[in-house]
C-alpha cells in the first residue's frame, strides 16, 4: 500500500521561499520562525537556483566565528547542486533516495513547476498513516 502513496499526496505546498540576495541573518530567522529545515532560493523569474538550509546555517556561523561579522547573503552560502523529485514519484522511491543521502528535503516538480517541498517527516507522515 505504502508503494501506491505518491509525493504529492504528502509535500508541503506552500512554500517559505528566499532569493540570493536575503539577508542571511533574514534567512537563519524565516527557517527558525517557519521551523523549517531548507527553504528553495529562487531567482527573478521564480526559477529555483539552490537551497538554503541548516547545514548552511553553519557556514554562516563558521564564517562569523572566522571574520568577526554577521553579514552576506543567502547566494553566498547556499547549496546550488539542488537534487529534485517528481511529484508523481512513490513515497518508497523517496524513502530509498533519503536513506542514501544526508539531504532533509528536496524541492518537488510537476510539469517542470516547483510545487512544493518533501521531507523526511513527510515520509513518516505517509508511513503512520498506511492501515
Amino acid at each position: 500500500m505504502l508503494t501506491k502513496i505518491r509525493i504529492a499526496d504528502y509535500m508541503t505546498k506552500h512554500l517559505v521561499t528566499l532569493t540570493e540576495d536575503t539577508n542571511i541573518l533574514e534567512a537563519i530567522k524565516k527557517l527558525l520562525d517557519h521551523k523549517i529545515t531548507s527553504a528553495p532560493v529562487l531567482d527573478k523569474q521564480k526559477h529555483l537556483v539552490g537551497m538554503f538550509s541548516e547545514k548552511d546555517g553553519m557556514k554562516v556561523a563558521l564564517e562569523c566565528t572566522y571574520n568577526q561579522s554577521m553579514s552576506g547573503k543567502v547566494g553566498e552560502f547556499m547549496s546550488i547542486d539542488v537534487v529534485t523529485v517528481e511529484a508523481n514519484a512513490s513515497i518508497v522511491d523517496l524513502a530509498e533516495k533519503f536513506e542514501a543521502s544526508s539531504v532533509r528535503s528536496y524541492p518537488v516538480y510537476e510539469n517542470n513547476q516547483l510545487v512544493g517541498l518533501v521531507s523526511r517527516t513527510d515520509v513518516l507522515r505517509a508511513l503512520v498513516s498506511v492501515k
